[in-house]
């Protein structure tokens, strides 16, 4: 079920890997994975792939605003990501008048490219491992305080010193740079990460939400899917090709790598690589864990349908109000639905039951001997008893913080404190108005996605689900018995927080005294005095957890010794490689690999906002005027499968062919394998990629954008090159 620690400084004689699992550290690829990758088809060296000494592929792969995948398709800073990594930017960007989510956009020269204030994209420069060194230090302290109570206290403390020392001369060594150093296998490994981070990245294009959100919620996670989930930004630099804050004087980031763009188009069985830079898998975590997962996504979806639908209905009903709420209803949707589906696979899997047996087998291979007993015979025992220490707390957090919580205008009120805190700083004389005049500033684009008579609804709602929900012991604020209706009424008739210019009244006609008396600001602290009140319980759970969690993974080390492992994602670049592949979900159904524009038509419903097609695609389709893009036999492809490991963070991530060249760009997973986050499934886990040849057709035929492809190294088939026939 789970793969288990393998590092290169073990030394240890690798077994073949199954080509289609597995979430590859980079610089381990030489010792683990190359020869099983060109078994399957790579034509690529290790070096090709990554490379701290000249240019590879990483270096054409970026993390995209902290969450999602991006690539670069030019030597001039031209990215691509998915539509919905892009979706928050696009929202930003967009109005009633200039509404970039439903009708698209496309930039037809560089002046017309849109600046997206605070996205980033991320380049890792280079990992390093340096778990020897952590493992001295912590040698070290427990021998020098071994007959303290307190050793584990030392041992951190130091381990914490040491790398703040690591970080800061990385960072000396590296211009421009910021260095991190991350955990994995639950401490047993520790590498540090040089990254390099953009701030100018600018609005290149994408299509209208029906083409790129085609299918909305009802395909989301679904196969046969027809979305074309894709968008254009670009990366701008100084003038020596530096990170730099916005300005008219930056030109195009010139790479060190970018990607060349495939038209040869894929068959079942084709080699596939995925880049990215997964988010969060927990495929080392046992049974009770599972359980308590369960548990609070049920929490999850029950609180996020309620809100959901008052939010749908609003958005359904206002095109403003539709733009402010787009990306907060993508974001919480995204989550609902997959939780969902983990429920069914689950049970439909065993999946608690098959990490049950996991465990009952490593407690025989533990006490088969008395130092591994000593060494790992509590590390189950540890991670039940957090588990049992952190239900309450962590069901009550929650309960909490996915109700009551998610009412924005405690939000604003909490948001408008922070900010006022952070202006007047240390300086206890500084003028109080000046302070919140600068927090008021700072506070105004939060209005622009918001509504207050939305806000009200939500309030109403969420207070409702809270009162029936909320354990005993987490009432004493008062919420249970109130007059809901009654209470939410004066809270948005009275509050300053329902629009700018209420709030900035009140700072002037009456300063501090104003915000701190709201009756938004006193909603938000009752909240936050629920959410922190939970907060020690669940530190002491987590230390036992942490604990119990790193004897377990160090104990399945030695139990697996010799087999190759990769450890769960933690938003770190991996590589995954696997093949083109279909799936057949249960008895007689089938699925074919790869879906075309056909299916769009077929699933065309003008009554329905998540499936209306544009009249320019349909006029594209009925005249067959495909371009170069179509497949041999004249139809245009959308999607393809493939038996990739991937999760959450992946979006974006470029798939790449045998040679490295961009086939796609990975943006979902299929329903039937929701629990791949815990327990990857071979016969069933794919991945859903959007086909490039779909990207291109859309920005040149339907866009009319064709001027982006004039700087892409596109790899045209013989019979459909530009210059074919002359």
């Amino acid at each position: 079920m789970k793969k288990i620690l393998t590092i290169a400084a073990l030394a240890l004689a690798f077994l073949p890997a199954r080509a289609d699992e597995g979430m590859w550290m980079l610089p381990l690829l030489e010792k683990m994975n190359i020869g099983t990758m060109q078994d399957l088809g790579c034509r690529l060296s290790a070096d090709q792939i990554y490379s701290i000494n000249h240019s590879s592929l990483k270096d054409a792969v970026v993390q995209f605003g902290g969450g999602c995948t991006g690539e670069l398709v030019s030597g001039e800073g031209l990215l691509l990501t998915n539509h919905h990594c892009g979706y928050a930017s696009i929202q930003k960007l967009s109005t009633v008048e200039h509404d970039y989510l439903t009708d698209g956009y496309w930039a037809m020269n560089r002046s017309e490219e849109l600046p997206v204030e605070g996205l980033t994209v991320t380049f890792m420069e280079s990992m390093t491992d340096i778990t020897d060194q952590i493992r001295k230090i912590e040698k070290k302290i427990r021998k020098e305080y071994k007959d303290s109570s307190h050793v584990d206290e030392r041992v951190a403390e130091a381990i914490d010193d040491a790398i703040a020392d690591m970080v800061e001369k990385a960072e000396k060594e590296n211009p421009y740079c910021s260095a991190t150093v991350m955990p994995f296998y639950d401490t047993n490994v520790w590498y540090l990460i040089v990254s390099k981070e953009y701030k100018d990245i600018r609005f290149v294009g994408a299509p209208p939400s029906s083409i790129g959100k085609f299918g909305a919620d009802t395909d989301n996670w679904m196969w046969p899917r027809h979305t074309g989930d894709f968008s254009i930004f670009r990366v701008y630099a100084d003038k020596d090709n530096n990170p730099a804050e916005y300005s008219e004087n930056n030109v195009p980031y010139s790479p060190k790598k970018h990607l060349r763009i495939s038209l040869a188009g894929i068959q079942e069985g084709d080699y596939t690589m995925i880049m990215g830079y997964p988010g969060r898998t927990t495929r080392f975590q046992t049974s009770p864990e599972l359980e308590l997962q369960l548990k609070l996504n049920d929490i999850r979806i029950a609180a996020r349908t309620i809100r959901q639908d008052v939010l749908m209905e609003d958005m359904l009903s206002d095109p403003a109000i539709r733009i402010k709420y787009a990306s907060k209803y993508a974001s919480s949707s995204n989550g609902w639905k997959k939780w969902q589906g983990m429920k069914l696979a689950f049970d439909k899997l065993d999946v608690i039951g098959r990490a049950g047996q996991e465990e009952e087998e490593f407690g025989d291979w533990v006490a088969g001997k008395k130092s591994r007993t000593e060494k790992y015979g509590n590390a189950l025992a540890d991670i039940r008893a957090g588990i049992e220490e952190g239900t309450g707390p962590n069901v009550r957090y929650v309960t909490a913080t996915e109700s009551v919580y998610r009412i924005e205008l405690q939000q604003m009120a909490s948001k408008m404190n922070g900010l006022f805190r952070s202006a007047i700083g240390k300086d206890d004389a500084k003028d109080t108005l000046e302070a919140l005049r600068t927090a008021y500033q700072q506070m105004l684009p939060v209005y622009k996605d918001y509504s207050a008579s939305t806000d009200r609804k939500v309030a109403a709602a969420m207070l409702e689900y809270y009162m029936d929900n909320a354990s005993e012991d987490t009432d004493s604020d008062g919420f249970r018995g109130m007059d809901v209706g009654k209470y939410v009424d004066s809270l948005f008739s009275e509050s300053i927080f329902v629009s700018a210019e209420k709030l900035r009244e009140a700072i002037e006609e009456k300063g501090l005294e104003a915000v701190e008396n709201d009756p938004a600001n006193l909603l938000a602290r009752k909240v936050n005095k629920i959410i922190v009140s939970q907060y020690p319980a669940l530190m002491h759970s987590d230390k036992a957890l942490a604990k119990g969690r790193k004897a377990y993974t160090g104990g399945l080390l030695e139990w697996h010794k010799g087999e190759p492992s990769y450890p769960d994602a933690n938003f770190t670049m991996r590589l995954t490689y696997g093949t083109v592949k279909g799936y057949s979900p249960k008895d007689a159904v089938i699925y074919r690999y790869y879906t075309t524009l056909d299916g769009v038509m077929e699933k065309e419903d003008p009554d329905n906002w998540e499936f209306v097609v544009p009249e320019k695609l349909k006029e594209l389709y009925q005249a067959r005027d495909f371009g170069p893009y179509a497949m041999p036999d004249g139809k245009m492809p959308v999607a393809f499968l493939s038996n990739n490991d991937i999760t959450g963070g992946n979006s974006g991530s470029p798939v790449l062919n045998a040679d490295g060249d961009l086939l796609g760009l990975a943006f979902d997973g299929n329903w039937e394998s929701m629990s791949s986050d815990v327990m990857f499934e071979p016969d069933l886990q794919r991945c859903i990629n959007v086909d490039i040849r779909y990207v291109l057709f859309i920005i040149d035929k339907f866009g009319g954008a064709g001027w982006l492809l004039d700087e892409m190294d596109i790899v045209y088939p013989e019979e459909t090159r530009p210059d074919a026939g002359k």
